[in-house]
C-alpha cells in the first residue's frame, strides 16, 4: 500500500494545551478519506500539519514521502481549502483563475475554465457577490486546477445548505475519481462524508480513536449506518 500520509506519535501543542497528541495513522493514496470528530477534536490542527502550515511539537509526519512544506516542489503537490472556503471578495472569478495560474506551476487552465463554465460561475462576477455554494465551488476549482496529488479540505461544506452541500460533495467525488486524486476531507457531519468517503479517521479529545476503510468498519458492525458505526466504535474504545 502506498501511503499519502504517515504520522507517527504526532503531536501539536499550543502553550500548555495539546491540540493533537500521539497521532499514529497511515492514509493510503488514491482514496477519499473522511476526518471526523467533534469541534475541538484536533481535525484542523492535523490538516494544517499535513499541509505544512504548522510544525509538529512531537512525532514525525510525512506527506507524499516528504516533510510537509519542505520544498516548493512538495508544496505544489498538496492543495488546501480552508474551512471558510477562502476566496477574495474583490476579485472576479476570472481574476481567481489568473491568480491560480500565476501561483501554481502545475496549473491546469483548461480544467479550471471548463469547470467554471460547467458550473455556471460568471467569469466577470466578483467573488463577494457569489452565493455560498458558488464560492465553495470556486475554491474547489482552484484546489483541483492546482493539480495536486493530495487535496485537503477543512469542513468546506459547513456553512452550506443541504442542497449546496450535496452538490459540492458530488462534484468532489467525481473529480477525485476522474483524476485519481487523494482527498482528506474533514467534517463533524458523518452523514455528509458517507456519500463520498471510503476511509475514515475519527479524532476525539485530540487523539485518533478509530481509523480504517469504511467497508471494514461497516462489516464489523452489520446493519449500522456509517454514522452509527462511528459512534459505536468510539464507545468501544
Amino acid at each position: 500500500m502506498t501511503a499519502v500520509l504517515e504520522a507517527r506519535a504526532l503531536g501539536r501543542k499550543y502553550g500548555t494545551r495539546w491540540a493533537l497528541r500521539e497521532c499514529t495513522v497511515v492514509i493510503p493514496a488514491g482514496h477519499v478519506v473522511g476526518l471526523v470528530g467533534p469541534n475541538g477534536a484536533g481535525k484542523t490542527t492535523l490538516l494544517k500539519l499535513a499541509s505544512g502550515q504548522l510544525a509538529p511539537t512531537t512525532g514525525d509526519l510525512a506527506v507524499l514521502g516528504a516533510r510537509p512544506g519542505n520544498t516548493p516542489a512538495q508544496l505544489a503537490l498538496v492543495g488546501f481549502v480552508a474551512q471558510d472556503t477562502p476566496v477574495y471578495a474583490g476579485l472576479t472569478v476570472a481574476d481567481h483563475l489568473r491568480l491560480g495560474a500565476h501561483l501554481n506551476p502545475r496549473w491546469d487552465a483548461p480544467l479550471a475554465r471548463d469547470r467554471v463554465a460547467r458550473l455556471g460561475l460568471p467569469p466577470a462576477r466578483r467573488a463577494g457577490r457569489l452565493s455560498g455554494g458558488q464560492r465553495a465551488q470556486l475554491a474547489l476549482t482552484l484546489g483541483l486546477a492546482k493539480r495536486p496529488e493530495l487535496l485537503i479540505l477543512d469542513e468546506p461544506v459547513a456553512a452550506l445548505d443541504p442542497l449546496a452541500r450535496r452538490a459540492f460533495l458530488e462534484e468532489l467525488a467525481e473529480a477525485a475519481a476522474a483524476h485519481g486524486l487523494s482527498v482528506l476531507l474533514s467534517s463533524h457531519l458523518v452523514s455528509d462524508l458517507e456519500r463520498v468517503c471510503d476511509h475514515v479517521i475519527v479524532l476525539v479529545g485530540s487523539r485518533v480513536r478509530l481509523a480504517g476503510p469504511v467497508d471494514r468498519l461497516l462489516a464489523d458492525r452489520p446493519g449500522l449506518s456509517l454514522e452509527d458505526a462511528v459512534l459505536t466504535g468510539m464507545d468501544e474504545r
